[in-house]
């Protein structure tokens, strides 16, 4: 194998005859980097004082020092290095371009920024797991369009993390702290939440972070989690939730009248809670994994896979055909170990037939 050395050296005379930049290319050789060995070898030798003056336009290290003590001098020591650079040359000096003064400074670490910018806090990424209903709740607010334009209906939802159950849910006409407060308080006593058993995650709406949503979750020992500021991924079971209520087929471009939305709404609940076959939950409905339904019904659903891979096994290429289960954990950013099981809990449970 030829050294790097050896291509150097054939580039040299082949460049006398064809040029620098046709041979560097015949021999596949950077013409930077031959550049930058023709220097070594004509500086390979000269102590470094010497290459330190060698070039016309480097400042000598006097001058250096007396520009970096005129910038640092109780005069100037509040100004920035264009202000002296102007006013030195008003008063008839010359000492070196602003910019060298720049570099000066910033060979001494003596550079910094003097205005108070703001500085961003740092948001911890909430991290929430349900392993059971009613451990966690994730709730939100929708905006429905009304008869005109800039007319809307608001429509609140407080659904369970674990089940995808819907345990509350209200349409107003506006966003209000006190409507959210006494949603939250009514879905809690219909659930018969205890002090301490339950975590309400929200995203950063103005009637999820005020004081009387505080004050009541505080009072009934429910413990509030929050999304970070413009992180729509930290609360994405309610915005999935909402994207179903506006694919709905039933779902109109404007409704005509809040009446008209109120009916919607309680039909659309019914649907998801107690019709809707839930994709993240093995197509059962969140109604049968609220109330611990789920076994039994995954139990006759094997039973009917079972029978059929008997009878016509050569339907299911993957093997025996399995009806899934409800996730033992659901979580809200999972840390990565538990995304590496999930994902390969997830790979592990299809068996579907062909």
């Amino acid at each position: 194998m030829i050294s790097q050395q050896m291509l150097y050296s054939v580039v040299q005379p082949l460049s006398e005859e064809v040029g620098v930049s046709k041979a560097c290319e015949m021999l596949a050789v950077a013409r930077s980097s031959y550049y930058r060995h023709i220097h070594h070898l004509e500086t390979d030798g000269v102590p470094e004082e010497t290459k330190a003056k060698s070039h016309p336009r480097r400042l000598p290290q006097e001058l250096k020092a007396k520009v970096r003590e005129v910038l640092n001098s109780e005069r100037f020591c509040d100004q920035s290095p264009r202000q002296v650079f102007a006013t030195l040359l008003d008063e008839g000096v010359y000492l070196c371009d602003w910019r060298t003064m720049y570099r000066l400074l910033h060979e001494h670490d003596e550079v910094r920024e003097r205005r108070r910018n703001h500085q961003h806090r740092q948001y911890k990424k909430p991290e929430l797991v349900a392993t059971a209903a009613n451990q966690v709740w994730t709730w939100d607010i929708t905006k429905l369009k009304g008869p005109t334009t800039w007319e809307y209906f608001f429509f609140y939802t407080v659904m369970d993390l674990f089940s995808r159950y819907v345990v509350g849910w209200m349409l107003a006409d506006r966003e209000s702290k006190d409507l959210a407060s006494d949603l939250l308080a009514q879905s809690c006593e219909k659930q018969g939440i205890q002090h301490g058993q339950l975590t309400i995650h929200s995203d950063n709406g103005p009637s999820m972070t005020s004081h009387s949503v505080s004050q009541l979750l505080t009072k009934l020992g429910v413990i509030k989690s929050h999304s970070r500021p413009y992180v729509s991924n930290d609360n994405p079971f309610s915005e999935s939730l909402f994207k179903t209520v506006k694919y709905h087929p039933q779902f109109p471009e404007r409704f005509d009248s809040e009446e008209q939305a109120r009916e919607f709404c309680q039909m659309f609940i019914r649907w998801y809670n107690r019709e809707h076959y839930h994709s993240g939950l093995s197509l059962l409905k969140p109604c049968d994994v609220h109330h611990g339904l789920a076994p039994a019904i995954l139990a006759k659903r094997q039973d009917v896979l079972n029978k059929a891979f008997q009878e016509f096994p050569q339907r299911f290429v993957h093997g025996s055909p399995s009806a899934g289960e409800v996730p033992s954990a659901v979580w809200i950013n999972p840390p990565k170990p538990a995304l590496e099981q999930l994902q390969n809990h997830n790979s592990s449970s299809k068996g579907t037939p062909s």
